[in-house]
């Protein structure tokens, strides 16, 4: 079950008695954790009906006793228990899953973890709960999923935009969320967020940023490259190494899977190596600029400098002038 159905669900006024949310993605957990705090009762029906509990603070007692209880003028309660995995006796609420209050809805967020499929809980809630188990997106799900959550907020996004904010935060859903939203509530009565509302609401240059280094590299631009990389030396923040090397590495293994994927047609080799086909031909045109020895030979060197970046073998050279020594062999040796 996603979160997306579950929600649809809870849309629909068709309800399960027990909602058991655990995984490693917390926005996903946070969304139906939310829509069922704030949605499911009225303001009015609230005030006596809606109990919220913190792992940490609370025991299976606490928790069963309010599930137990009747609403007062509504038709049902809502129990929510946050941050459940801190918990330490959360099997003891194994008998009252198996037999809910039809009247009460138990929503439990179990973040960073799963149940232990072995236990009796865990055989309990899969045959009586609604069950949302989420994990992080891979990179190549992000620019789908971003596309798709800005639908929902009633806007679209440029495909440079999507990007830059993509390099700029990865998979870090809460804040892509977070940023979204706030550059919405700037456009006026515009619904089309561009690179420009990128860079002036969330702070970063359109011009000197990841995105741009890969499409210099992609070119073999070396002017652009070393103009990006001082940018980044005089702005640390704006373009750490541990946010550039990753991306570096992405950018050349998918150069070495075009090279390797044996003329593979170009939506089966898109869907392969995360990229939207709207943006092979930029690929295809890297992948002619670099031959597999020299794909290699680049993969090699992210290496031998995210080590020296981290003191091995090196007498501590400034960050700046490490990736510019870099991006010089890459490009031109």
């Amino acid at each position: 079950m996603k979160a997306d159905k579950i929600l649809e669900g809870l849309r629909k006024k068709s309800y399960k008695s027990i909602y058991w949310l655990e995984g490693d993605e917390d926005f996903f957990i946070d969304q139906v954790l939310n829509f069922a705090e704030s949605n499911i009762l009225s303001e009015d029906e609230s005030a006596f009906n809606r109990t919220i509990l913190y792992g940490r603070d609370t025991d299976w007692a606490t928790v069963m006793n309010a599930c137990r209880r009747y609403p007062m003028f509504a038709e049902r309660q809502v129990v929510i228990v946050k941050e459940a995995q801190a918990m330490r006796d959360i099997e003891k609420l194994e008998p009252y899953i198996d037999h809910p209050l039809s009247s009460t809805l138990l929503f439990i967020g179990y973040k960073g973890k799963k149940v232990d499929g072995r236990t009796k809980l865990a055989k309990t809630l899969k045959s009586k709960a609604e069950m949302l188990t989420t994990r992080k997106l891979y990179d190549n799900e992000l620019p789908d999923w971003v596309q798709g959550l800005t639908r929902e907020k009633g806007f679209t996004l440029t495909n440079k935009a999507l990007y830059l904010l993509i390099d700029h935060i990865g998979n870090d859903l809460s804040r892509i969320n977070n940023e979204i939203d706030k550059i919405a509530i700037n456009l006026g009565e515009r619904k089309n967020i561009t690179e420009d509302d990128i860079e002036v609401f969330v702070g970063i240059s359109k011009e000197y940023n990841v995105f741009e280094l890969q499409d210099a590299l992609a070119k073999r631009d070396l002017s652009k490259a070393i103009r990006i990389a001082q940018y980044f030396e005089n702005n640390p923040k704006a373009g750490p190494l541990q946010l550039i090397f990753p991306s570096i590495y992405t950018f050349f293994s998918k150069l070495q899977m075009i090279h390797t994927s044996g003329g593979a047609a170009d939506k089966a080799l898109a869907g392969a190596i995360g990229v939207p086909e709207w943006k092979m031909k930029d690929y295809f045109q890297a992948a002619h600029k670099y031959n597999l020895m020299a794909i290699e030979k680049n993969i090699l060197l992210l290496q031998q400098y995210n080590l020296r970046s981290l003191g091995v073998n090196d007498a501590g050279t400034e960050d700046g002038q490490l990736l510019k020594e870099m991006l010089v062999k890459m490009i031109y040796d």
